[in-house]
């Protein structure tokens, strides 16, 4: 089972890969079957937590530099085609779900129309907008920051909601994984257009398996706080190029306050179900 979810933890990433550095119908597609198969992820992740099966979230590095999307649809093709769903067990209705599903997107990957790949040129340029040499530095490390924050942050909630059965509090941790989703996918489209698309690292099993969950939520409204002046710094950098780039960080910097709102609310929560002792 664990291998089972790191494979399936692997295809789905490479898939979401994929779709960044697509375009048109291809990057929608992608994203849905990105998305299919994180939520099988997270319920063969469901079968190891009621099995009492110990894991974590260790992967191998994921090649995805390609000139040609077909190369890395392939890829993805042979991924899925690797998935041995025998480890959930026969006549399982998970194994039988995800095995459709494997069938479809497989059928469907082959026959996407083939593109040429441009997000790994380097050439740090986004729809043509001319920003400084500066702001183009600082737009390209933030990038890169912050599309790591946002893949980790998708990990930590989502193992945090897979060992809770606190359902207010899982109810906010989803509403957190779906935010950075769509951060993550915003970031990544944008490093793919600028040619710098890359994988976020693999994270530290010490990272998500916490003990102390009100240490981490505090320290996450830290992070959140930090997070809003880089996205006030950086759209000050574009504004004089491109105002709607700046409205764009501006956007995603407002709605860094509502998940400090979200985060003060699961602290009070803990704290009102362990009289201010997080367990």
């Amino acid at each position: 089972m664990k291998t089972l979810a790191i494979m399936t933890h692997e295809a789905w990433l490479t898939t979401l890969m994929a779709g960044f550095m697509s375009s048109g119908e291809n990057k929608q597609r992608l994203f849905d079957f990105s998305d299919i198969l994180f939520r099988h992820f997270t319920w063969i992740e469901r079968e190891l937590v009621k099995s009492g099966e110990k894991y974590d979230y260790d992967r191998d590095s994921i090649p995805i530099k390609v000139n040609k999307l077909s190369l890395l649809l392939n890829n993805i093709v042979q991924r899925l085609g690797q998935i041995d769903l025998q480890l959930i067990g026969s006549g399982h209705d998970l194994s039988a779900r995800i095995s459709s599903d494997i069938k479809y997107i497989t059928s469907a990957l082959i026959r996407l129309p083939d593109e040429s790949i441009t997000a790994f040129s380097v050439e740090r340029r986004l729809d043509g907008i001319d920003l400084s040499e500066e702001a183009t530095d600082a737009l390209t490390l933030f990038l890169f920051e912050e599309s790591y924050k946002e893949y980790e942050l998708i990990m930590i909630y989502n193992y945090l909601k897979a060992h809770s059965e606190d359902a207010y509090i899982n109810r906010i941790f989803q509403i957190l994984i779906d935010e950075s989703f769509f951060h993550l996918k915003s970031f990544g489209d944008m490093m793919a257009k600028m040619g710098i698309l890359g994988v976020p690292r693999v994270i530290h099993k010490e990272m998500y398996q916490i003990d102390d969950i009100r240490e981490f939520l505090l320290a996450g409204i830290d992070e959140e706080l930090a997070a809003k002046e880089e996205c006030r710094k950086l759209s000050e950098a574009v504004s004089a190029n491109s105002p709607e780039l700046a409205k764009f960080f501006d956007f995603i910097n407002n709605q860094e306050n509502y998940h400090i709102a979200l985060m003060k609310d699961a602290l009070l929560h803990y704290a009102s179900i362990n009289n201010g002792e997080t367990k």
